[in-house]
């Protein structure tokens, strides 16, 4: 009797470009494809089709993805085009007319029937092609857990509503149900997205579902509470970080939960500027005295809390006064960990038809400024924790150097992957693996990183 084989599997590569929110929607079209009989590749000469998903908020990322398209049409020549910048097709397509399809923002369905009609799925009836998580394309100890989708703000600077559309927030079972499963299949460290984190089940009047046996609703905190219940193979409770937080007042609530230990203490909230007129031109909240008053209550609370932030500098109408304004400002707060960016006219935003541009060497020139400023806060903040023992996350092992040591490279709870610092360990344990969390003591600090040893 003759022995049927299965067909080969066709072979899918993927570029993804972006934010975190952007990597969650790749990670969501592979375990799709993966489902329907595809495999990957890990590069182009091995991938019957690829896909780019693209990033289109500023221009600058605009640029890096039709360099990114234009790379997979060289290399490869079949390329399926998706994510933000999906809604500018005809931009797309006027420089790569041969892309075999174009598809927008978590248009999951549509690029997924692209790729079916490009290279037609071939899945044996027999075979599980899909891990209980899902597949992902971040380290397996750390994953992304998105809640929602599009954002309801108008702010002069940003598309996103454009690009993404308004507010559409996942049910809360549903949410729940996805990270006991990242969990279960060894996640350690959950990093909450959206584009409002604070505003998750305003849309659907924090609808309340069942979930073990409790009625939750889709609130920010009744989601923090409850992803502070889970438990790791080993017994643990997962890190828990939130990210895109808007400063509403019930984010007040959530900090208590970070004393109880069920969240990790660390608030990513964009405040972008401080000076009140920039703000309001931004149309942004410009409350910032009482911003300054929240920290210190927040750190009353939970004093190892770490809060990042990202600014802007250059916005049009930012005078010298407005940008010392943000220096002082800074002083003040002691953010632990601060990004910024010089600002970028983007196509359809409001904000490109103010008055008083900022000339571009001025721009340059604050951005150095901030930079400069937060380096220092940064510094001094490190250093206060030398000779301090802290829990950290290990990302990576190194190899055993001539003579036996061995390095690895870990985060602490003040540092998100990709974004933040790093702790830089010696002399570790051989059975170290990616994923651990260990105490470390803290030996010395620079202005963004910490150095340490595992204690016993």
């Amino acid at each position: 009797m003759p022995v049927k084989t299965l067909p080969a599997q066709p072979k899918v590569g993927m570029v993804s470009l972006g934010c975190p929110k952007a990597l969650v929607d790749s990670e969501r079209i592979l375990t799709k494809l993966r489902a329907d009989g595809y495999g990957l590749s890990p590069d182009y000469a091995g991938a019957d089709v690829v896909l780019v998903n693209t990033c289109g908020f500023l221009d600058s990322a605009k640029e890096e993805s039709l360099e990114a398209i234009g790379e997979a049409m060289a290399e490869n020549g079949r390329v399926i085009v998706t994510g933000c910048m999906g809604s500018e097709a005809d931009l797309i397509r006027a420089r790569f007319p041969k892309v075999l399809a174009v598809t927008g923002a978590h248009q999951y369905e549509q690029v997924v029937d692209a790729v079916h009609d490009a290279v037609p799925p071939t899945q044996g009836p027999f075979v599980d092609l899909v891990p209980e998580g899902g597949l992902k394309l971040t380290p397996r100890h750390y994953s992304y857990l998105k809640i929602s989708e599009g954002c309801n703000h108008s702010c002069s600077f940003c598309i996103i509503p454009d690009l993404r559309g308004r507010l559409v927030s996942r049910r809360i079972d549903a949410v729940l149900r996805e990270a006991e499963k990242l969990v279960a299949a060894g996640t350690k460290e959950l990093l909450v997205i959206s584009q409002d984190t604070s505003a998750y089940g305003v849309d659907i009047r924090h609808d309340p579902r069942e979930w073990k046996g409790r009625e939750v609703r889709a609130h920010m905190t009744d989601l923090a509470r409850e992803l502070g219940q889970l438990r790791t193979n080993e017994g643990r409770a997962p890190w828990v970080r939130l990210h895109y937080v808007y400063p509403y007042p019930h984010v007040d609530a959530v900090i208590p939960l970070m004393a109880e230990g069920l969240l990790t203490p660390y608030l990513d909230i964009p405040f972008q500027h401080a000076s009140p007129k920039v703000l309001k031109a931004m149309k942004r909240p410009a409350n910032e005295a009482k911003v300054l008053e929240r920290l210190a209550a927040w750190r009353a609370i939970a004093p190892d809390i770490a809060v990042r932030s990202s600014f802007v500098v250059g916005f049009p109408g930012e005078t010298e006064e407005d940008f010392r304004y943000l220096l002082d400002w800074l002083d003040e707060a002691q953010l632990d960990r601060v990004g910024a960016f010089r600002f970028e006219p983007v196509a359809g935003a409001q904000a490109n038809a103010l008055p008083d541009p900022v000339p571009e060497a001025v721009k340059e020139e604050r951005y150095q400024r901030i930079m400069e400023k937060t380096a220092a806060i940064s510094a001094a903040k490190l250093a206060a924790k030398v000779g301090r023992t802290l829990p950290v996350i290990i990302d990576e092992v190194g190899e055993a150097d001539e003579d036996g040591s061995i390095g690895a490279t870990g985060r602490s709870q003040a540092d998100a992957p990709e974004i933040d610092g790093h702790v830089y360990l010696r002399d570790v344990a051989a059975g170290l693996k990616a994923g651990d969390i260990v105490d470390v003591l803290v030996e010395d600090a620079d202005e963004h990183d910490l150095f340490g040893v595992v204690t016993a």
